[in-house]
Order: structure tokens, then sequence, then C-alpha cells
């Protein structure tokens, strides 16, 4: 599955020597992981030389789009983040008594696969029994979109589930956790 020069983020893969999806899946994956200054502007991962779950996996979808590769899907899945499937936040949990927090993570699936191209030791199968649900995406949802998606999920889950700590305690715990993870 050839890359080919057929928009911005196409050439910008061609420039760096990226010639097809093999090659841009090791790109994302060795990219350091951390937040860029604009979650929607895909270009931000080649000169910050970073990207999240969500900004690795909008660009490997958008090089899609631009070369009419429509079997990748985008997927933004709920799982119970815990200890055990993200190492690196028993700490954060412990601290406020929870076994899980609902995370909002993005990943790509074609066919019955699922690739996660978070970083070098990223596997869905570390998060698969973990789903609590999914939703298919486009590019430019990885943004507001998710966020909000992710954040109405949580309001309803600390209702449902009666968790005694209100939605900004949670939300500043979840920052915590993903603080967390980008200094590892």
């Amino acid at each position: 599955m050839k890359i080919q020069d057929n928009g911005t983020l196409s050439q910008l893969c061609l420039q760096r020597g990226i010639s097809n999806f093999q090659e841009l899946a090791n790109f994302l994956r060795y990219l350091p992981y951390g937040r860029t200054t604009s979650r929607t502007n895909a270009t931000q991962l080649f000169t910050e030389n970073k990207g999240t779950c969500s900004s690795k996996h909008g660009l490997f979808k958008s090089v899609a789009i631009e070369n009419n590769f429509q079997e990748f899907k985008l997927i933004i899945g709920l799982f119970k983040m815990n200890n055990k499937n993200t190492p690196g936040i028993k700490d954060a949990l412990t601290k406020f008594t929870l076994d899980f927090m609902p995370e909002a993570h993005t990943y790509i699936r074609i066919g019955e696969e699922t690739l996660d191209l978070t970083n070098i030791t990223s596997s869905f199968e570390n998060i698969k029994s973990d789903i609590i649900e999914e939703l298919e995406i486009q590019p430019s949802q990885i943004g507001a979109f998710k966020v909000d998606y992710h954040k109405r999920f949580l309001k309803k889950w600390i209702a449902n589930e009666g968790i005694p700590y209100d939605f900004d305690t949670v939300w500043e715990l979840r920052e915590n956790c993903i603080s967390n993870l980008s200094s590892l």
C-alpha cells in the first residue's frame, strides 16, 4: 500500500522517506508520546516530533483518505484504564480509591485487525477485554468531538456508578494519569 503524492500529509510522509503504510505505522509507533499544540493539525506531528493516540491515528487515517484507502477505520474506544492495561497510573487511581478510569483511546481498524500505533509497546490486546464501547470517527473529530464524547461519558459514569467525586475532580485525575504516561 504505497503512499502517493496526493495531499499535504502524504507529501510530508514522502519527504521523510515514508513511502508506504507499514513505514508510516512504524514512524508513528516510534514517535514520542505527547500532546502537540493543536489536536487537529496533523502536520504538527512532523514539526513537534510527538503525538498522542488521537493525533497519530488521525494522521494515519488522513493519509489513508488522501490515498483513497477507505478500508482503514478510525475508532474511539472507551475502555477501563487501570494499572494492568496502562502501567504508570496506579498511584493516581489508588489515591482516589478507583479501580479504573474510563478513558477514550483512538486506534485503527482494518477488517478484523486493530492497530494501536501509540508507541512501540502499545497493543490493542492489552485493552481489548476492557473496552466499554466503540465509535467510528473521522480525523476531524479527534479534537472537540472526542473530548466532548469522553466528558459526556464520564459524567454519566459518575452519576450511574455513584462515584464520590465531581466531574472536575475526575477530569483532573484523568489529566494526571495522562501526564504520568507522557513522562514515561
